[in-house]
């Protein structure tokens, strides 16, 4: 076995337990907020899906693939404060969190598939020492950089932290626990 690929089987089971909380879920049910939190079920597949997308495109593209540009004249500062509007890109993560009307459960785990897919492919040929430098914002390293190693394992601690945010949500819709 090969490291990618010890890494890959990690990153399966982290998913693998992530997607069970979702088992026999309706979309009401998926998109259910059961606790004080604003998060679902269906949100979270959905947001870690879009991470590790992030994520797997950053090891090929860098920094540009993730835009967090603040409008000109405009900083995190006001932005955290409420002086100015979030960007679009922030609206969308936000909202990544939910399922909006018109997104199922089974479209969310269709788009999982395919980022999983997605995510093999670029794995089977990268060079996991290939480092990119991170982008300037507040929740990273200031100056840092990346390896296509260090994202997988960011990737694998993600989901696996949100693999338990789903099956508390998942218990307090049912009481029934995925592990």
């Amino acid at each position: 076995m090969t490291e990618t690929t010890d890494l890959l089987a990690v990153l399966a089971a982290a998913r693998s337990a992530l997607v069970r909380t979702a088992d026999g879920l309706t979309d009401e049910q998926a998109a259910a907020r059961p606790t004080v939190s604003s998060l679902c079920v269906g949100g979270v597949i959905k947001h870690v899906l879009a991470m590790e997308d992030q994520w797997l495109r950053f090891t090929v593209e860098g920094a540009s693939a993730m835009p967090h540009e603040l409008p000109d004249g405009v900083t995190w500062a006001d932005i955290m404060t409420g002086a100015a509007q979030p960007p679009r890109w922030m609206i969308d993560h936000q909202n990544g969190f939910l399922m909006l009307p018109g997104e199922t459960l089974a479209d969310i785990l269709t788009r999982y598939e395919k980022v999983a897919a997605s995510t093999a492919e670029i794995l089977a040929t990268a060079d996991l020492d290939t480092s990119h430098a991170l982008p300037p914002v507040p929740w990273l390293e200031p100056g840092g950089s990346y390896s296509v190693r260090r994202v997988i394992m960011h990737v694998i601690a993600e989901t696996a932290q949100h693999a338990g945010h789903a099956d508390i949500l998942r218990e307090s819709l049912d009481g029934q626990k995925s592990g």
